[in-house]
């Protein structure tokens, strides 16, 4: 079936008159009569019939208009979208990245968001998740990649990847160490309320080990500096220990017993409207975040 016979249908049923369908189109009686015709012609049965006042639709009419105007507004919508992707989306995105995820994904972020969203800007705000948290909350950042985030109803949240913990220091370690045996080593690790302290002492409590602190300190890049003079140990991602670029090789161990994993996730407020804008940011986001730290 032809758009036009189909819209010129609709416009004479919904007129109840040829004039005036015509007078609403643009068009002329010949032209929308024509329309109707061969719609007629193509389904074999009459859709509408004139009389002295007008047009009344028949039953196979009234039948088919149903469909009809399901596949027009589909039409219509078909249309929308793609004209709409023909403009480039306007407006600035503010997205919050912790540290690491920072150091690995946001140059490439950054590259391309602006290149499918040339009109558009980007603000990326680095910050520990428990801070991210707070400024979702607050509408400071539009999204955010967070750690291990409590729950929130003010937040939607989607996990996106988990990575297992490693005992991780410069002298030599077994493949595998058991939680149960961590309160063996100094160890260097972030304060409370840090996702990866938290979930690592939740575990080591139900295991009744008591752990072996010796420093706490909250920048990764310090705590692996204090690992590699040999202050200490520390528990980190896997993701981490690839990034380890110093001169001094560094040994892993794989907790076990159980194993640990912490949980990276993609947090939006509940209360901010998806635009395409943001629908971008999250596609490439959430593909930075598979490629980079998936296992």
């Amino acid at each position: 079936m032809e758009i036009a016979n189909m819209q010129a249908f609709v416009a004479v049923a919904d007129a109840m008159s040829y004039t005036k369908a015509a007078a609403a189109l643009n068009s002329s009686q010949p032209t929308l009569s024509r329309h109707v015709q061969l719609l007629e012609k193509e389904l074999g049965q009459r859709l509408l019939e004139r009389h002295g006042r007008g047009v009344r639709v028949t039953d196979s009419g009234a039948a088919l208009l149903v469909h009809v105007r399901g596949i027009l507004e589909a039409v219509d919508h078909a249309k929308a979208e793609m004209s709409e992707r023909l403009q480039s989306p306007r407006g600035k995105i503010r997205i919050g990245l912790p540290p690491r995820v920072a150091q690995s994904i946001a140059p490439d972020l950054v590259q391309q968001f602006l290149r499918a969203c040339p009109d558009a800007s980007i603000t990326v705000e680095e910050g520990l998740s428990i801070r991210l948290r707070e400024w979702l909350i607050a509408g400071r950042l539009d999204m955010a990649i967070l750690f291990d985030p409590p729950s929130s109803q003010q937040l939607q949240i989607e996990g996106l990847e988990r990575e297992l913990l490693l005992l991780v220091g410069i002298e030599p370690l077994p493949s595998k160490v058991k939680v149960s045996a961590v309160g063996e080593f100094p160890l260097i690790l972030p304060s409370e309320p840090q996702a990866l302290r938290r979930i690592f002492q939740a575990v080591a409590e139900r295991k009744d080990v008591r752990l072996h602190v010796v420093a706490e300190v909250d920048s990764m890049q310090t705590v692996l500096s204090l690992v590699e003079r040999k202050v200490g140990y520390t528990v980190i991602p896997s993701s981490v220990a690839k990034m380890w670029n110093a001169t001094v090789p560094l040994h892993t161990a794989l907790l076990t017993m159980p194993q640990i994993r912490n949980r990276i996730t993609l947090a939006v407020p509940c209360a901010r409207p998806s635009t395409r804008l943001h629908v971008e940011a999250a596609k490439i986001l959430k593909r930075l975040i598979h490629q980079t730290f998936s296992i």
